[in-house]
């Protein structure tokens, strides 16, 4: 039973289930969803029912589509002088800030099910979840500069997932063209494609296969991608043995050797 009012939240096999919850608004975030992610994201990283997560949005028509722009968020603060460019740098709330897993310190893994739209904000938590799969209607565009603002920290995020030229072709064609599944699919940016009605259950299955697995050995394994990321290679090897030493204990260890010493075998699947 979720006890959050813009998100639907459960457990289930190991594996926590967020839903944004606003599909009047698209799943558009606003200062209630802010707080709420933020808060979610901390308490998941000390949950030990949980190895995975899913986050998807309610409804078919939208993932995510950003900021509710119908409601003051991040700099609208009125005790904040602004009138210059100096105001504006030293004291700007971000109002994505904390709508980000990797933001607030969790490294438990994130499958995103995208069952629509995504644009704008929507890449705060996209650029931070580590496995992307789409419903076959999903598109992905940023109107930020259509309507002459910059899309700043959206291509930022983004730019780890996206080839250059495509994300600066989305960015700047703003709210002109929209990237479709295929297309997502085609550059890396998702690494499946669904129809709507098995988007969840596919979502669910990699989530619950990996949950079942070692959380020290998940973990330590997404921090390791995530940090070599901000890394040259020599440098990410040079830490290698630190990414070991987070995810070691030696009674995963010895089940994993015992498993395979019996014959290791799994149902795997081809895709």
């Amino acid at each position: 039973m979720s006890q959050f009012e813009t998100i639907d939240f459960r457990r289930e096999k190991g594996v926590a289930w967020i839903r944004l919850n606003r599909p009047s608004k698209l799943n558009a975030f606003n200062t209630v969803m802010q707080r709420e992610l933020g808060d979610l994201w901390r308490l998941l990283r000390h949950d030990n029912e949980v190895g995975a997560i899913v986050l998807t949005g309610a409804g078919d028509k939208a993932f995510c589509t950003g900021i509710d722009r119908t409601e003051a968020m991040g700099d609208s603060a009125p005790a904040v002088d602004r009138s210059s460019a100096a105001g504006r740098l030293l004291h700007f709330d971000d109002p994505g800030a904390r709508i980000g897993p990797k933001t607030n310190d969790l490294w438990k893994p994130v499958i995103a099910a995208i069952n629509g739209m995504a644009c704008g904000g929507a890449f705060y938590m996209l650029g931070e979840s580590d496995i992307l799969i789409a419903a076959e209607h999903a598109t992905f565009f940023d109107p930020h500069v259509t309507y002459g603002m910059v899309a700043s920290y959206e291509t930022i995020h983004m730019a780890q997932r996206m080839p250059f030229g495509e994300l600066l072709r989305m960015q700047l064609l703003g709210a002109h063209e929209r990237l479709s599944a295929k297309r997502a699919l085609e550059i890396g940016l998702i690494s499946e494609i669904c129809p709507t009605a098995e988007l969840e259950a596919r979502a669910g299955w990699i989530a619950e296969t990996i949950a079942a697995r070692p959380r020290e050995a998940v973990q330590a394994t997404v921090r390791a991608a995530w940090a070599t990321l901000e890394m040259t290679r020599s440098q990410a090897l040079a830490q290698g043995a630190s990414f070991l030493a987070l995810g070691w204990k030696p009674e995963n260890l010895a089940d994993g050797q015992r498993f395979f010493a019996e014959g290791g075998r799994v149902d795997w699947k081809l895709r």
